[in-house]
């Protein structure tokens, strides 16, 4: 599952992005691959599904420094980790 959610990761910023844009996630950090979606999602225009990420994120890394990372940007926000 997870290697799907990178490959979407990275399908929907090429789709979205030139080549010289793409920010890549590390392909073994999958807390990072779904942190680098949550941003995608925020700069798409869709803060739910960011913030609805980033939760999961919390719930499945919870040691990650990317769910520290998480938590943070949650917080910043006004929403609940």
């Amino acid at each position: 599952m997870m290697r799907a959610i990178v490959a979407a990761v990275w399908l929907s910023a090429a789709a979205q992005c030139g080549a010289d844009d793409i920010r890549y996630a590390d392909p073994s950090d999958p807390a990072e691959a779904l942190y680098e979606n949550a941003a995608y999602l925020r700069d798409s225009g869709n803060p739910a599904g960011a913030d609805e990420t980033l939760r999961f994120l919390i719930r499945r890394y919870p040691g990650s420094r990317f769910a520290e990372r998480a938590r943070m940007d949650l917080e910043r926000q006004g929403a609940t980790p």
